[in-house]
């Protein structure tokens, strides 16, 4: 079985003392690619260091975290915007909206948000969105902006059935991880009604990793327990699982490397 894990971030100094052991250990388990989206300017030489590192395995994308959105933002854009006119990512992000932790910088946010979705037209490349506690805020820019161009991943995806299926509609993917196997979850309501040409797997590791794991560090090894977990919704093998959902992810990410 061939995985993909749509969203981790490996290069984080939660995996130095044994990364090279996780991503082995990642590789046994059928997880075949590690797309990592970036945070800041801080994190942007690591993730490259896991790309040199693990050609072909670990993916870089470039974007600015919302909750990395401070008083700087616009300088720390600039050095981002500087990377994508040199060389290829397979996305945008980072990016989206975060009212969970802190609302100083809300205003902000949003218009790094609006930058970047700018970059993903002009690139032609999705653009991996973080909605916590924001989905309808989020939700309601990508309407504003939408354009044929203009395609992602809502990562990390708890909503409702009716945000999933807005999403959908906009022809952006959902980002299925952790979350799925917690018993208030919720998403047992939603799965189970959606399309799922339009669902990817992702861990969000070393964060929110999936029971019997859940308040550990998450790692993308993980990837299968969410498969599991996303096969008993949808009534499908842990086969028809992996196949469906690296499907999904080699359309999202078609350009890259092409």
């Amino acid at each position: 079985m061939n995985y993909i894990d749509t969203h981790v971030h490996i290069y984080s100094d939660k995996y130095a003392g044994d990364r090279e052991e996780v991503i082995r250990r990642t590789i046994e388990n059928g997880v075949s690619q590690l797309f990592m989206p970036n945070v800041d300017v801080d994190t942007i030489d690591a993730m490259l260091e896991c790309e040199l590192r693990y050609p072909g395995e670990c993916i870089p994308m470039m974007g600015l975290h919302p909750c990395d959105v401070k008083k700087d933002f616009e300088k720390q854009l600039y050095v981002m915007e500087d990377w994508i006119n040199k060389r290829e990512f397979a996305g945008i992000g980072e990016t989206g909206l975060d009212l969970y932790w802190d609302k100083t910088f809300f205003e902000q946010q949003k218009e790094a948000l609006r930058v970047q979705i700018q970059w993903a037209k002009e690139k032609q490349w999705p653009i991996i969105l973080h909605c916590r506690e924001s989905m309808d805020e989020t939700i309601a820019i990508i309407r504003e902006e939408k354009g044929e161009n203009l395609k992602g991943i809502f990562h990390c995806f708890s909503g409702s059935l009716a945000q999933a299926e807005e999403i959908i509609q906009l022809g952006f993917m959902l980002g299925i991880g952790g979350v799925s196997t917690y018993k208030n979850g919720g998403l047992d309501a939603v799965l189970p009604h959606i399309d799922p040409a339009f669902v990817v797997l992702e861990t969000d590791g070393p964060y929110l990793a999936p029971v019997p794991h859940r308040g550990k560090r998450n790692s993308p090894e993980y990837i299968p327990v969410i498969a599991q977990r996303v096969g008993d919704l949808l009534e499908k093998s842990l086969e028809e699982i992996a196949e469906l959902t690296s499907n999904n992810a080699k359309r999202i990410f078609h350009h890259f490397g092409s």
